[in-house]
This record gives C-alpha cells, structure tokens and sequence, in this order.
C-alpha cells in the first residue's frame, strides 16, 4: 500500500475475492479499539482498521475540530480524500469484492463513514456510523452521488451528551432523503456501543449481504 496510513489488516480464513470493511475510530483511540466489535462478522471478508493521522492522547484522531460538532473543514476535507484514496487502492491490492464494501466508524469516525458514503454512494455497499453526526459543511457543499444502492446501519445512544440524539436522527433524515436504505435504531446508552446494539448489527450484516 502507498498509502500513509497506519493500519491493520486481518485478511479472510479463505482466498479469493472476498467482502472488505474499513473500520475508523473515535477521538482518542486508535486501530485496535473497533477490532472487537467486529470479531462475529457473519461472514467471511478482509478487515481494515485505520489509524488516525492525529495525535491525540491517549490515541489519535481524523480530524481537528474548534467545539464538538465543528470540524476543521480544511483537515476533514483532506482526510475524507486520504481515506477515500486508500480504499480506492486496497481494492486493487488486495482483489476485493467490489459489490461488497463496508466503511464503519464511531464518534470521529462516524462523521467521516457518512462523508464517505456521500462521495462514494456509486462504490460502497453499506456503511455503519455508531454515534456520529455529518457535518453541516458536508450537507451543503459535498457532491452527493445516487445513494439508491447504499444500506446503512445509524445507531445511537438516547443519552449521548457528547453528541446529542438529534444528531443522529438529523444524519438518519439525511440520508433517507437521498434514497439510502436506512436502518435508525436507538438504544439506553450514552456515548458507547453496548451488547444488544451490537446483536443488532451483527444481524444487519447478515441480512445486507444475502
């Protein structure tokens, strides 16, 4: 890979072209943390796990930002076509299955998956965004491709006050405005990912990829 980006891969039990999803973390954290969310995958794919180019301790981060909510445009932009770019290259270096591609991320990484699904709606098959929001800058000037055939798994805890409810039903509205098939749940939890929200998205895959 010619990519700067630090990451990990974990590549499929069987060879052959097989499914790929790309994992992006939150503020703080880094390439191990979504790792174990995706230990149960339904099935067989290769696993990208990026490392924010940032640092920021303990971990890192995407992006700079002045308040929650707020990115630095500049910074997101660049990284948004960074990402953008490495996927574009594992998909040749490592023969992936083009018709089925995942990006997934939480807090900070959830911003960028929904960016990503808005430029590349003619590429991706589903997109999973854990407790994010999508930029305002991102809604009114990001060109927006046919999201038709793009599924989606947007979740969120109704006690977040790092990123409010609101911003995870505005990203759900969103999207299904531009013909995203949406799934929009919402679970007794704050600023996390808890077991039965997983259950759930486990079972979102394995409906997706039939």
């Amino acid at each position: 890979m010619k990519s700067p980006y630090i990451f990990t891969h974990i590549a499929p039990k069987e060879t052959g072209e097989k499914p790929a999803i790309f994992l992006l973390h939150g503020l703080g954290s880094n390439e191990q943390d979504l790792l174990q969310l995706v230990e149960n995958m339904p099935f067989d794919c290769h696993i990208f796990s990026l490392r924010g180019p940032i640092t920021h301790p303990p971990g890192y981060a995407f992006y700079t930002f002045e308040e929650e909510g707020l990115p630095n445009q500049d910074v997101f932009d660049q990284v948004v076509q960074f990402t953008k770019q490495f996927i574009e290259e594992a998909i040749v270096e490592f023969s992936l299955k083009k018709e089925a591609l995942y990006v997934m991320g939480f807090n900070q990484g959830a911003a960028l998956v929904q960016a990503l699904t808005v430029i590349m709606g003619d590429t991706l098959h589903g997109a999973v965004v854990l407790s994010g929001f999508v930029p305002q800058f991102v809604v009114e000037e990001y060109r927006k491709l046919p999201l038709g055939n793009v599924k989606m798994f947007i979740a969120h805890g109704e006690y977040d006050y790092v990123y409010p409810l609101a911003w995870g039903k505005a990203s759900a509205e969103f999207f299904e405005e531009y013909g995203a098939q949406i799934t929009f749940k919402t679970y007794a939890d704050g600023h996390g990912v808890i077991a039965e929200e997983l259950n759930d998205l486990m079972a979102w895959f394995s409906e997706v990829s039939k």
